[in-house]
């Protein structure tokens, strides 16, 4: 009896402290470079919905989202009593945990497990700053660190990828930085609307590289920006789908199949696609083997099979799906050596970028010395169009045209067109009766 009446009273209390507290989602980020853990300088996530932004420094690595009222909750004064996430998180071996003391005194270090038992506690006194410690997990898959001062507390969690060891629990002081963290204001932060359902844009920096990953949370999540890029995709180097082989690529977070998809059977260019359960595909000039050179060529109805919603498989293999507009932006940004990630740039029509044109572009293939630099592994080929109007093919060799999932208004779509002596990329919407090609992008 005794026994049921504690659990009916933990039960109450979780209830109450549920009701009580502000519904909120928190975003948590790390960094690789294929699989090595690489330290972020500083993370910026912009709302693509309903416009704002907001930046997190490096060693704060997490946002939390207020989504009831619409602001995070997160407190980044400058000056501020707290621990920051640990790096790298989830953990294999070691990591490392900071926390922030405004002035100097006694502080109070605690690491239980999941179950609350006490593995580790540090008293001692810290002067004013940055310190750093170094914790190896034992057994187990989750910690808690808890850091007190002056009657503050602050604490974080510590996943762990395996519960198997090879020694004990120890942590390990590393030293001390004096200036303050750089933190951005919470007036700056409170700026940033959130509301659930917005698609949020996250960019990650390091160094001189940036990494993107478009995202509609609505529940916590751990993100790991990926530094790589021409390689191909870990894990999945090539596709067989249909037949043929696909080779990928690697570029940031995004994995995309490096050619063109040829996928389905050969209809006239005279004829429009139809819904009759079988995938089918255009041809340059009406010859397969132009195909088997630069991927088919596809109405926007057929290669959605006939659907209307955004990233879908489509005639994608399974596990991939048709890029969306803002998929294309993220890409753009990340090829181009001027205007980065999250650029307004992006957002024009028309032609838009630096030299996108250029480094998107394969080394080969173009007419008339119109090939690329391919700075990244994209490697487009010129596969050229088919006009609806007649069914006539245009511009192979010197253009290319590929279709997003994206609508714009009524029948026209977004799509992306590449034109060889230009070096920018134009972004624009044109009918969808219109054969473009496909690309694909990994879910």
């Amino acid at each position: 009896m005794k026994t049921k009446i504690f659990f009916t009273v933990i039960a109450l209390f979780l209830l109450i402290s549920a009701i009580g507290q502000k519904p909120a989602i928190e975003l948590t980020f790390t960094a690789i470079d294929i699989a090595a853990y690489v330290q972020l300088d500083s993370i910026k996530v912009m709302n693509r919905t309903q416009g704002g932004d907001t930046v997190l420094y490096w060693p704060d690595t997490v946002l939390v989202l207020d989504y009831q009222v619409g602001v995070p909750e997160i407190n980044n004064n400058v000056g501020t009593f707290r621990v920051f996430q640990n790096f790298p998180n989830p953990v294999t071996d070691q990591t490392t945990m900071s926390l922030f003391i405004p002035e100097k005194d006694q502080v109070n270090l605690i690491i239980t497990d999941l179950t609350g038992r006490v593995i580790i506690k540090y008293d001692g006194l810290l002067d004013k700053g940055t310190h750093s410690f170094r914790f190896t997990p034992g057994e187990g898959n989750l910690y808690f660190f808890t850091a007190q001062w002056k009657g503050n507390s602050s604490s974080i969690k510590i996943l762990k990828t395996t519960s198997n060891s090879n020694g004990a629990n120890s942590l390990e002081y590393l030293g001390r930085e004096v200036s303050s963290p750089q933190l951005k204001a919470t007036e700056d932060i409170q700026d940033f609307l959130f509301n659930l359902g917005d698609e949020l844009l996250y960019i990650g920096y390091t160094n001189d590289l940036q990494a993107g990953i478009l995202d509609a949370p609505e529940i916590s999540e751990f993100f790991a920006f990926q530094f790589a890029y021409d390689i191909p995709c870990p894990g999945s180097p090539t596709v067989i789908y249909e037949g043929q082989e696909y080779n990928t690529v690697q570029i940031f977070n995004q994995c995309w199949l490096k050619e063109n998809l040829n996928v389905g059977t050969m209809i006239p260019g005279a004829q429009n696609m139809t819904d009759d359960g079988v995938i089918e595909k255009y041809c340059y000039d009406n010859l397969e083997t132009n195909c088997d050179e630069w991927g088919g060529l596809y109405q926007w109805d057929e290669m959605m099979q006939y659907s209307n919603i955004p990233a879908i498989q489509g005639i994608c293999p399974p596990d991939w799906h048709i890029p969306t507009d803002e998929e294309w932006k993220v890409v753009e940004g990340a090829i181009d050596s001027q205007y980065g990630i999250g650029d307004t740039e992006w957002d024009w029509w028309d032609m838009r970028g630096s030299d996108i044109g250029d480094r998107i572009k394969s080394q080969s293939g173009w007419d008339g010395g119109m090939n690329g630099s391919d700075s990244h592994g994209f490697a487009l080929l010129p596969g050229g169009f088919r006009y609806f109007n007649g069914g006539n093919f245009h511009h192979a060799g010197g253009h290319t045209m590929l279709w997003t999932s994206s609508e714009h208004t009524g029948d026209y779509k977004w799509y992306r067109f590449v034109i060889g002596y230009i070096i920018e990329i134009s972004r624009n919407s044109t009918p969808w009766e219109n054969g473009l090609s496909v690309r694909c992008v990994r879910n």
